[in-house]
């Protein structure tokens, strides 16, 4: 980000692409779960996506896959293709279907292949660069705002027919 001393550059959802980008990114990327960090990357990549707030897709090797279990059903994201879900399971606490992953992606994401992305709203706790995010509204969407992305966002009330 370029900006002065003390200056907040504000990305707008707005100027994000359709189809969606997606670009790799080290900003330091957590996610935390009942007491416990079950990721932690400098190796993610970004998609961005009109009106969304960014979503953040985290490689297997930063992600406590143990503590992952797959969950019933799948969507269709007519941009990266077929998304499968997975539930977190840390000592007596799930959440379900908190995570999703493209297993065989559409070529153009194919860099996201067998990634993972957690929903904020889901988690206890989720930080870009140490900057603790707030989850993009509404059940479907799991974007990552962040006091540099400006709305307003897919999601919130009164969006659904956008």
């Amino acid at each position: 980000m370029d900006a002065k001393a003390g200056e907040t550059v504000r990305e707008s959802v707005w100027d994000y692409p359709r189809p969606p980008r997606i670009e790799p990114t080290n900003r330091h990327i957590t996610v935390e779960f009942n007491g416990v960090c079950i990721a932690e990357s400098r190796s993610a990549f970004r998609v961005l996506e009109t009106s969304h707030p960014p979503v953040f897709y985290l490689p297997p090797g930063d992600v406590r896959t143990d503590l992952l279990i797959p969950a019933d059903g799948a969507s269709y994201c007519e941009w990266k293709g077929l998304a499968t879900y997975l539930s977190v399971r840390v000592g007596t606490r799930e959440e379900p279907r908190a995570v999703w992953t493209y297993r065989d992606p559409t070529p153009r994401f194919r860099a996201i292949a067998g990634y993972f992305a957690f929903y904020p709203s889901q988690m206890d706790r989720c930080t870009v660069d140490g900057e603790t995010v707030r989850a993009q509204a509404g059940d479907f969407y799991g974007g990552w705002i962040t006091r540099e992305i400006a709305g307003p966002f897919k999601g919130e009330p009164g969006t659904q027919g956008w």
